[in-house]
């Protein structure tokens, strides 16, 4: 097994990574910005290396920086959790070339997936329900109102590099599209460097539901069930959970099966997520695949029993898949905590935390960084906290979301913690009848 792994990231998810290793008997090096010299994953790893200052590119994306670290600490495999340079093939290349093994998918497989084209052609050719769409990528905006007459509106162009609703643009008529087409393409080469567009047919009142799959080098695949996301605000998740309250037994074979073809398809190695549309006859597209682990990984853990962050290390180094397709037995929920102000537009609130108290109780999980005192940076993302539980059912695990929530104080900065007791009292949340649009009406 590895005998040190550094952790290029921070936050929650660094010191989520620390504690399996812990676990494994395996050393750790964090690396940090000195906006996160206090934080806890510098205290909690065995060693620690600065790699520069807040801002990303000169830190936390800084490929010589990272691996400078992993050398001078002798870290012989670098665990890049999620954001960041997760699905960075230049990063997985690099790793390669140094002969540190990166924890994770690699160069050839994360081009192939992050290229949002040519994975759609991909999945296509394995046989995977894709959305109708244009075939590559659009070369003009004359090209474009014609894939459109043929995919009928209402269609939606998307940057082929994109990801978080950048570059994103959903035109309902013709007369709109040439504005939707210039503008879809500033944002995408500023936000990603690439201004490539495709388009596809826009899915109304869709549900987002992933399948997460581990796959390892032998050619072998499993899935390990489903997570509805479909509570998300501009593209951001906010809530998810496991089983989604769409499921059905016939459903989650079929998504299953095609999301096992799509990792075959590419040799998949490691763990991952490939996440669907599901319209509202249960008619399901791929959207993409992420070749990472995901934010809300949890709630798979907590349903199915099984450390996925301990099976991505072990597949790194070679060990066959241990998971098989389970179909979960119990139910739970995800809240993202956000240092935002849900009462104005979920406004970033960062600033210094002065009073921190957890909930607890059977069932109730918390994966966090923070403490009493902790000041929460304005550079990087404003997660706080992920709230897990998990319950034999749905009105369980909401009764005990709901509870929880009540439990957690957080003090100096706003948090999303209102908006999300205010969900969990929503009639329509209850009843499990929500699409991706449920935020544009839901009033809080």
């Amino acid at each position: 097994m590895f005998k040190k792994i550094l952790i290029a990231n921070r936050g929650e998810i660094a010191l989520r990574v620390i504690r399996t290793c812990k676990e494994m008997g395996i050393k750790t090096v964090a690396v940090y910005s000195t906006a996160d010299k206090d934080s806890l994953p510098v205290r909690f790893a065995d060693e620690a290396v600065c790699i520069g200052p807040p801002v990303s590119k000169l830190s936390y994306l800084s490929i010589p920086n990272i691996i400078a670290a992993a050398e001078i600490t002798n870290a012989d495999a670098i665990h890049p959790g999620y954001g960041f340079l997760s699905e960075n093939e230049k990063f997985s290349k690099v790793c390669q070339e140094h002969g540190i093994k990166f924890i994770g998918a690699t160069p050839e497989q994360i081009a192939g997936m992050g290229d949002k084209a040519s994975a759609k052609a991909t999945m296509i050719a394995a046989g995977v329900p894709c959305i109708p769409g244009s075939e590559g990528l659009l070369e003009s905006v004359e090209q474009a109102k014609k894939e459109a007459k043929k995919i009928v509106y209402p269609v939606i162009m998307k940057a082929t590099a994109g990801g978080g609703g950048k570059g994103m643009r959903i035109v309902w008529k013709e007369e709109d599209l040439e504005a939707a087409w210039d503008s879809a393409k500033q944002e995408s080469a500023a936000a990603f460097g690439n201004d490539g567009l495709y388009m596809e047919k826009y899915i109304e009142e869709p549900r987002h539901i992933e399948i997460q799959i581990a796959g390892d080098q032998y050619g072998q695949a499993c899935h390990l069930s489903e997570r509805d996301c479909s509570i998300q605000r501009r593209h951001q998740k906010l809530v998810e959970e496991t089983p989604s309250p769409f499921m059905t037994d016939e459903l989650r074979e079929k998504m299953g099966e095609a999301a096992i073809k799509a990792a075959l398809a590419v040799k998949y190695e490691g763990v991952g997520t490939v996440e669907f549309l599901v319209d509202k006859h249960r008619n399901f597209y791929f959207m993409e695949m992420n070749t990472r682990i995901q934010v809300e990984h949890t709630i798979t853990e907590e349903v199915i029993s099984f450390d996925l962050i301990k099976e991505q290390i072990k597949l790194a180094f070679g060990e066959k898949i241990s998971g098989k397709n389970y179909i979960p037995q119990m139910h739970a929920i995800q809240c993202r905590i956000n240092a935002e102000d849900p009462s104005h537009d979920f406004r970033p609130s960062p600033g210094r935390i002065t009073d921190y108290h957890c909930p607890g109780g059977h069932g109730v999980r918390i994966d966090s960084h923070v403490h009493a005192g902790y000041v929460i940076p304005p550079n990087y993302d404003s997660m706080i906290s992920k709230l897990i539980v998990v319950a034999r059912t749905r009105d369980e695990a909401i009764l005990k979301m709901k509870r929880a929530l009540g439990e957690y104080i957080i003090e100096g900065v706003k948090t999303t913690i209102p908006f999300h007791i205010k969900l969990m009292e929503d009639p329509n949340f209850n009843a499990g009848n929500f699409t991706t649009a449920f935020m544009d009406t839901f009033e809080y």
